[in-house]
């Protein structure tokens, strides 16, 4: 028996809360994504990020007190699209990152999806 693959596709999530990960986690699964990697330490996403396929990031603004901006820096650089997640509001994203879609936290499945929805259909 094989397992059908996600419909949404492939995420990748950088969230330094454990709890709040994995309800995302949740979320996305039942929004029809598959997690392709998750972690919350900014030295691993900056790995993952270089060697993971996925079709879309989620990153948290504030990971253990250390800004995002070199892990989002990679995702531009390598093309890939991301939107943020942040407790802060549109001021607590990197200045040079504030044309980028967010999310305000705490979120619900039905703005997560609309989000990834849109930023999906637009060019990194």
């Amino acid at each position: 028996m094989t397992t059908p693959s996600p419909t949404g596709g492939s995420v990748f999530l950088v969230e330094d809360e454990a709890m709040i990960r994995m309800m995302v986690v949740d979320m996305l699964e039942e929004l029809g994504f598959s997690v392709a990697a998750e972690t919350g330490e900014i030295n691993e996403a900056l790995q993952l990020a270089e060697a993971t396929d996925f079709d879309i990031a989620i990153l948290d603004v504030n990971v253990n007190g250390k800004v995002i901006s070199p892990v989002a820096d990679l995702l531009k650089a390598r093309n890939r699209p991301f939107i943020f997640a942040t407790g802060y509001g549109t001021q607590g994203v990197p200045e040079d990152y504030r044309d980028r879609p967010a999310l305000q936290k705490p979120f619900q499945i039905e703005s997560l999806k609309q989000l990834l929805d849109a930023t999906l259909r637009r060019p990194a």
